[in-house]
């Protein structure tokens, strides 16, 4: 079963509950979830492998620590995803950007892929699946399923807020995909909304309705 990570830094959770506040502005409500995407993502590659290399300081030549390994990627689920997108970049410049977009049937209400770009060479990649809400767990587990079917093998899903039954839906059906998660709310309504939550991520981000 994969392993889920509460990321429960007070810088983190200060900021996230000025975005929960039904009168946080779009600005700010965009500037925090960039700033939150940003100490989430430190966390994330906390784990990245590392290999030695010969340098020269202006003092001496001496061996020092670089990145090895695979490549990264971020991947956001579009729309409300490419809100995370700028503060993992902050951090990994050179990381690839891939992008999917899924919208909901509304006759079986199963998710369905209107748009998938990703990096030609994913396969090799490390990829972070970013999304804000992890509510029913429908669309992460269906990005999952699309990406890993273009040949990619390490994934961990990053998201702001969840629920037990989207934290469920993404272990049972992809149990080798690691969550990190700021905060696992109560419920979803009947509407499928989490509560107490932060409303629509998406409408909040670009002040849409």
């Amino acid at each position: 079963m994969s392993t889920v990570h509460v990321v429960d830094h007070p810088l983190i959770q200060h900021k996230l509950t000025l975005m929960r506040q039904k009168n946080c502005g779009t600005k700010d409500f965009r500037q925090l979830l960039e700033e939150i995407s940003m100490l989430m993502g430190y966390e994330v590659t906390r784990e990245l492998p590392l290999k030695e290399i010969e340098i020269e300081t202006p003092m001496a030549k001496c061996k020092s620590k670089v990145i090895a390994g695979k490549k990264l990627g971020v991947v956001p689920i579009l729309r409300a995803g490419l809100g995370m997108v700028d503060g993992i970049l902050n951090l990994v410049p050179a990381a690839k950007v891939g992008h999917i977009g899924l919208y909901r049937d509304p006759e079986t209400h199963l998710p369905v892929e209107y748009y998938c770009k990703l990096p030609k060479d994913v396969a090799e990649r490390d990829l972070i699946v970013v999304d804000p809400m992890l509510a029913t767990g429908g669309s992460s587990v269906a990005a999952i399923n699309f990406i890993k079917q273009r040949g990619c093998k390490s994934i961990t899903l990053m998201c702001l807020v969840g629920c037990p039954e989207g934290v469920r839906a993404v272990q049972e059906a992809h149990p080798d995909v690691d969550i990190y998660i700021a905060a696992i709310d109560e419920y979803l309504n009947e509407n499928k909304y989490i509560v107490p939550g932060l409303g629509d991520a998406g409408d909040r981000l670009y002040g849409t309705k």
